[in-house]
């Protein structure tokens, strides 16, 4: 099976259980196709973790998960040396974090401590405990969920921290359709654990390969940087975008590509993936009204195509 009919399957089968969202669906799997963390951001009860478990299960990764409370600690996440007598040795004991994919739920109700916690492991895939240094496995995905910052108990994601996310999304509450098939529907989490995996060992790396080599042609990257230039103006935001926001945005417009059944990227899969990919990381100049979302599409619309 070539790597179209694999990608067609996978999002298949996510659209089988989380109904009614293509495509923020697609944009899940062209984050995780793209190397790249993923962040969803919505109310309660909307299946964002329930789309993290699905994720795992269809590309066949070993998932790990995590409920951010005030109180959760660093250790928590990476783990602790535990002295056994029997070895009379200390042996360290890993933390959910040595998983493929670690589903950070309700990522802002933890302290800014242990949200910076996550910052080595995300962008070195390493992390260092007690002054050893320790592989993650490969491949390495944070999935993070948050909650509205308006609720209570609640933390801002420290800049640097959105930072290290390649897309933020935002599911929403389904239209009435898709609501009824679940009202009438089997339980999602049942059909989760059902879920088979479409990838084998190394066919993930083999995808993430087939992205990098997708084709970014010099009047495709001149248009990129226009953006980002935009950005820096100081007409739309209050900082421009980063070298490494930048890149982020070549990648996933690659794996936009690759999931339209093109080898070589158009402006169309830029502007397909650049609020989410951009949006989390600028404030909005002014007052507006606007959103950085919705500042995003303005400038998108402001910039000219090559």
């Amino acid at each position: 099976m070539d790597a179209q009919h694999k990608l067609k399957s996978l999002l298949a089968q996510l659209n089988m259980v989380i109904v009614g969202k293509p495509a923020q669906i697609q944009d899940c799997v062209a984050c995780l196709l793209a190397g790249g963390h993923l962040l969803i951001d919505d109310v309660p009860g909307v299946g964002k973790t329930t789309l993290a478990h699905a994720l795992a299960r269809s590309f066949g990764l070993q998932f790990s998960r995590v409920q951010f409370t005030s109180d959760l600690m660093p250790s928590d996440l990476s783990g602790v040396s535990i002295y056994e007598r029997a070895k009379e040795a200390f042996v360290f004991h890993p933390g959910p974090i040595f998983a493929q994919v670690l589903l950070a739920d309700e990522i802002n109700r933890a302290s800014p401590k242990t949200q910076s916690a996550l910052l080595e492991a995300m962008e070195e895939k390493q992390v260092t405990v007690e002054g050893e240094t320790r592989p993650l496995p490969q491949p390495f995905f944070v999935i993070a969920t948050q909650n509205p910052l308006d609720q209570l108990g609640t933390y801002a994601l420290p800049e640097s921290q959105l930072d290290r996310f390649l897309m933020r999304i935002s599911l929403g509450y389904p239209d009435r359709a898709s609501e009824r098939a679940l009202l009438a529907g089997a339980d999602r989490r049942a059909m989760v654990d059902e879920l088979p995996s479409l990838l084998a060992d190394g066919e993930l790396a083999q995808l993430q390969a087939t992205v990098l080599a997708v084709h970014a042609a010099g009047p495709l990257l001149d248009y990129v940087q226009d953006l980002i230039a935009a950005t820096r103006s100081g007409q739309w935001f209050l900082q421009g975008l980063s070298p490494r926001a930048g890149i982020a945005v070549v990648r996933a417009a690659k794996a936009q590509a690759l999931l339209s059944g093109r080898d070589y990227v158009a402006p169309d899969d830029v502007q397909a993936v650049l609020p989410q990919t951009i949006a989390h990381r600028l404030i909005p100049v002014g007052d507006s009204g606007r959103g950085a979302v919705e500042q995003v599409q303005a400038m998108l619309q402001a910039v000219p195509l090559p």
